[in-house]
């Protein structure tokens, strides 16, 4: 298939477009970065464009007639979201609403229905309720971002109800480790955060509260590969949401202490104040292990942070520790 990914200079955009060359299709990757171009296999086109210059998407081909559309571009910082919601809306709603329309006027020209995977997320759900979560949830967001992935998702689901669409929703927990160029940088997550003081770039590791609450992590080789399954089973004129996660509960405690025992080094804490967070987010992910046989082989939290020092290790010339631990590929 002739395969768009938006967001492919990310850290899971990027690596769901290698996946998808690898596998035979023929990729373009869209990016406002060209120096993405970098990191990606050498048989991925590189288009650059904003999603919110349709005049960009227009020149950069968008409308061309794509089988496959796996969009990835977006804001994705919580707390940032809740500093700056408009940033938010126009990334994540009118980027998308953007998207569909060059989308749209490729497959009235074309006759070409696209097959559209959405990359959705867990902030959908909000902060209550009980885990794991089921997409039978009522979504009930309590931040901007939560809110503007929603919206997204439902003007995906009426553009797939025109029939000149078929649409998956994949709504993601945590999404972590490495693969070849590819990383997670951004400190504001834990994991990348806690291998930063292990490797020496920061000084502690700040813990809010008791270093309790849970969370599940799936590695970003198995993110990208129910991308690759979703695109196989999106029905024209159909939208259909998949929670994907490894249903696997880890503490941030849990968390510091495989930094610990992968890296061979001490992870100081600092212990603040507790914020208000669930206590517990963690994935029910039996609908598409169910329909679409995917599956999370990678997504242990040994893996994850073995695969993500290994990488940490790489860009930053540091010792990788202890030897005996099993590294991904």
């Amino acid at each position: 298939m002739r395969i768009l990914v938006t967001g492919a200079s990310g850290f899971v955009g990027g690596v769901t477009a290698d996946l998808l060359c690898a596998a035979g299709h023929q990729v373009t990757a869209l990016v406002r970065d060209a120096t993405a171009r970098s990191r990606l296999s050498r048989m991925v086109e590189v288009v650059q464009a904003d999603l919110l210059e349709p005049r960009q998407l227009a020149a950069a081909g968008v409308s061309r007639g794509f089988d496959g559309v796996c969009h990835l571009a977006a804001l994705t910082r919580v707390r940032e979201s809740r500093e700056t919601p408009l940033r938010y809306f126009a990334a994540n709603v009118t980027g998308t609403i953007n998207l569909l329309a060059a989308l749209d006027a490729g497959t009235r020209a074309t006759g070409v229905a696209p097959r559209f995977v959405f990359g959705s997320s867990c902030a959908v759900y909000g902060d209550g309720g009980t885990s794991p979560i089921p997409e039978t949830r009522a979504a009930a967001p309590t931040s901007p971002y939560g809110a503007s992935k929603l919206a997204a998702e439902q003007a995906v689901a009426y553009q797939a109800a025109t029939g000149r669409l078929g649409a998956i929703v994949l709504r993601s927990f945590n999404v972590a480790g490495a693969v070849g160029s590819h990383s997670d940088r951004d400190s504001s997550r834990i994991i990348p955060a806690a291998l930063g003081v292990a490797s020496g770039r920061r000084d502690a590791f700040r813990v809010n509260g008791d270093g309790a609450s849970i969370r599940e992590y799936v590695h970003v080789v198995d993110m990208a590969r129910a991308y690759l399954t979703a695109l196989r089973a999106v029905v024209p004129g159909q939208c259909t949401v998949y929670n994907v996660g490894s249903g696997v509960g880890v503490s941030v405690s849990d968390v510091l202490a495989t930094v610990e025992s992968v890296t061979g080094r001490d992870v100081p804490r600092v212990t603040l104040p507790a914020v208000p967070e669930p206590r517990a987010l963690i994935a029910d992910s039996t609908r598409i292990r169910a329909d679409l046989g995917w599956n999370s082989p990678s997504s242990t939290i040994e893996r994850i942070v073995a695969d993500a020092w290994r990488s940490t290790a790489v860009l930053e010339s540091v010792p990788v520790g202890r030897a005996d631990v099993p590294i991904g590929t």
